[in-house]
């Protein structure tokens, strides 16, 4: 018994890294909390998470990507040509919504597929490969629109979206909470799920264990480009306005949630409820930096210095760990 305790006790310790993330958020909403009594109120904190809606649904995906030990850097181009065809394919008829709802999520599908393919059979990078990918579809983009919004929102596409139930929480937000449920049942409760942390955990050891691991890695980068056409149909459900460049810099927003929630780019850990937790640690530290008055370039500052103390501390504690 006395053997065991200490063991138990450093196996605890150890494990405290998967809810740091979580004591974090507990820590920088109660720094809001002191900073402006508006974070208090249920509809400031809706409204908060209705804007960053696109960026949690987006990093849903990614994370099962990542999971795997790869990464999508094409995430936000999916997001704009998604944003677009939904417009256009609407034409300003919700008889219309269907086939637009449709081919958004096929167009997100046919990108996340292909660099699943070419990842699986193929030594290429998937930083490489996605992020030329992610060029190519911003071309695509550009050629489809001319490099000017295309497309008519739908009368009430927007105005539904919007809609506060009981006057405070809008659809769009439950839309994201609906979509991390989904994402955490693929994770948790599938043999997928399973299969996505061994792959991740030791690619070798699970090709010589006969798991499927280029179908797997197929449906990981595909479920990734599904979540990001539901990102861009959120992001024109918010703003209305189906822009060229809707999701530009959007893809460093969603790495930036899913490396702080501790999913990490060697894979094999993490997990979306972490990602949603830095989701919203995102959002909140953005507000803190617009009520203290600094421009928007003081966000992809502040930004960048959390993905880079967030990876710091991963590999800090995985070394501890090991």
């Amino acid at each position: 018994m006395s053997a065991a305790t200490p063991t138990g006790l450093i196996s605890r310790i150890g494990d405290l890294d998967r809810y740091a993330i979580f004591f974090v958020l507990i820590a920088i909403y109660l720094a809001g909390l002191a900073v402006s009594p508006a974070f208090g109120d249920p509809k400031y904190l809706f409204n908060m998470i209705r804007q960053v809606t696109p960026v949690g649904i987006a990093a849903i995906g990614v994370t099962l990507v990542m999971i795997l030990g790869g990464v999508d850097l094409s995430i936000g181009a999916v997001i704009s040509l998604t944003s677009v065809l939904c417009a256009s394919m609407m034409a300003g008829d919700a008889a219309n919504l269907p086939l637009a709802i449709s081919v958004a999520c096929a167009a997100g599908l046919l990108v996340g597929g292909f660099n699943g393919v070419l990842i699986a059979y193929s030594r290429v990078s998937p930083f490489i490969l996605t992020l030329g990918m992610g060029v190519a579809v911003v071309g695509l983009t550009q050629l489809y629109t001319g490099g000017t919004a295309k497309g008519i929102v739908a009368p009430g596409f927007r105005e539904f979206f919007n809609f506060r139930m009981a006057g405070t929480v809008p659809v769009l937000t439950l839309a994201l909470i609906l979509l991390v449920g989904v994402g955490l049942l693929i994770e948790k409760t599938t043999v997928f799920g399973r299969q996505l942390f061994l792959i991740g955990s030791n690619r070798r050891a699970a090709v010589l264990s006969g798991l499927p691991v280029r179908a797997v890695t197929v449906g990981a980068y595909m479920l990734s480009g599904l979540f990001g056409a539901f990102a861009g149909i959120a992001l024109l459900a918010r703003s209305g306005v189906s822009g060229t460049s809707a999701g530009q810099g959007l893809e460093f927003q969603v790495l930036a949630a899913v490396v702080l929630g501790g999913t990490t780019f060697e894979g094999g850990r993490g997990g979306i409820a972490g990602t949603l937790a830095g989701v919203l640690i995102l959002v909140i530290a953005f507000n803190l930096v617009n009520i203290g008055g600094l421009p928007y370039h003081m966000q992809l500052v502040v930004m960048g210095i959390i993905i880079i103390l967030a990876s710091a501390l991963h590999g800090r504690l995985s070394e501890r760990n090991s």
